[in-house]
């Protein structure tokens, strides 16, 4: 956790109730697929509750979860019967002092039991790395979780978001002449992975994949798909600005329901619509957002 965080009282976030009415007005504007993510989304106290709702809504067909995987074992049973799809663990480097520095805690065995418990679940499993220098053999440890495990690990580009604007972008295009230098053999994987912007390689002889996510070097912009709803109901449409709209105003006010439906329908098509063309990451100047990403929704 970043020091000098910004804690939120339960009154400025949304209740599961309000998630639930955003997410059928998604559903009926056309969208299909729901990440749980955060901060970190297992602190919110019976989750595996509100995953059970938003599958419960007509149209949503998946219903996934990005974790730190610290409590996710625990939690495990509860969202699997929840009817969880698929999970998304974070996990940037396997050596545990790096893992305690970046992290702050000395928890790398945990999240390891937690990758090791939902891929013997069965529910579909992705690792998600931030791109760091740390050196080839972090990464070559990091792919290795997908030799003899049924999971993709995903590399993520550095965005200029929060803490991100201190860190230097390590480049997908590099990375990539990397991967063909120790794995000759390295294919592209067109199989079905998901529904966002990673593009698949495979090992000959693993189990798993490995995508590369490549916001800056990589720009999926014309592809981009989604939109984010922070924990206190803002609508955005790009990580990068600081546009959007406040559907926590609209669900309290204190007008009728067939209304209040209504405006809410309006102001989400509104701003689906006005989803900006692409980001300005290439320029960090220009990006207006100033929150950091466990604000947002990482």
């Amino acid at each position: 956790m970043p020091e000098g965080i910004h804690l939120t009282s339960m009154s400025e976030l949304l209740t599961f109730e309000e998630i639930v009415q955003v997410v059928r007005t998604a559903a009926e504007l056309g969208i299909r697929h729901v990440k749980l993510t955060g901060g970190e989304p297992l602190l919110r106290r019976s989750l595996p509750t509100l995953v059970q709702m938003l599958k419960n809504i007509e149209g949503i067909e998946q219903v996934t979860l990005t974790t730190n995987g610290i409590l996710l074992k625990e939690h495990l049973p509860a969202l699997l019967k929840a009817g969880l799809d698929a999970v998304n663990i974070s996990l940037d480097s396997t050596d545990r002092d790096t893992f305690r520095k970046i992290t702050g805690f000395d928890r790398l065995d945990v999240v390891l039991a937690a990758i090791d418990a939902a891929c013997a679940s069965g529910i579909r499993t992705k690792i998600n790395a931030v791109s760091l220098n740390l050196g080839e053999e972090a990464i070559w440890n990091l792919i290795d979780l997908a030799k003899d495990r049924p999971l993709d690990v995903r590399f993520i580009e550095m965005m200029p978001i929060g803490h991100g604007k201190d860190f230097p972008v390590y480049s997908h295009t590099k990375m990539l002449e990397q991967f063909r230098e120790r794995y000759p053999d390295l294919t592209a994987d067109k199989a079905m992975h998901g529904f966002g912007p990673a593009v698949y390689y495979h090992i000959p002889g693993y189990q798993g994949s490995i995508g590369l996510i490549s916001a800056i070097h990589g720009k999926f912009c014309d592809k981009c798909n989604r939109i984010r709803l922070t924990s206190t109901g803002f609508l955005k449409g790009c990580l990068c600005y600081n546009t959007g709209a406040d559907l926590r105003e609209i669900l309290r006010a204190n007008e009728a329901e067939n209304e209040k439906r209504r405006h809410l329908t309006e102001t989400m098509e509104a701003a689906i619509y006005a989803k900006p063309r692409a980001h300005c990451f290439e320029s960090a100047e220009d990006v207006t957002e100033r929150a950091t990403m466990n604000e947002i929704g990482g």
